[in-house]
């Protein structure tokens, strides 16, 4: 099994905690995701992910999320090509896309580096995932 280590960013949210940030490569571009041991899923933003499908729908999901703020929000998912954190990459990934304005905007109004979605609990679990709040790194075997 080998091992990978993936730098973490940890976000002051100005008395309101913490949150850590994971850079990744999708649409073949870096941008940042909030981990999330709390999400079941990984999720992308759904106005995010429309600009970079040319085309290509999303799939509606026959499931209401909750969370987020919201008793049900309608969900959509999509197969991207490729996501790689750090030097993992996972082809065909599966993805639930919703609707993430609102923390984008809040990452925004803060002054802090915009966000495209949240690493959640299917690949935390997948990939046996290690988080190191001291040394800011995320661990993940495959």
């Amino acid at each position: 099994m080998r091992e990978i280590k993936v730098p973490l960013e940890l976000i002051n949210l100005h008395d309101d905690g913490f949150h850590l940030l994971v850079e990744v490569l999708v649409f073949g571009e870096s941008y940042h995701l909030v981990l999330d041991t709390g999400a079941s899923k990984t999720v992308f933003d759904k106005n995010f992910t429309e600009m970079h499908l040319k085309g290509t729908e999303l799939k509606i999901s026959d499931r209401l999320s909750t969370g987020l703020g919201t008793n049900s929000m309608e969900s959509h998912t999509v197969i991207l090509p490729v996501l790689k954190i750090g030097n993992l990459k996972i082809k065909n990934f599966e993805a639930a896309v919703l609707d993430l304005s609102a923390i984008s905007h809040a990452y925004l109004s803060l002054n802090l580096p915009p966000v495209i979605g949240v690493l959640g609990g299917d690949i935390l679990l997948k990939y046996q995932a290690i988080i190191n709040y001291k040394k800011l790194h995320l661990k993940l075997f495959y």
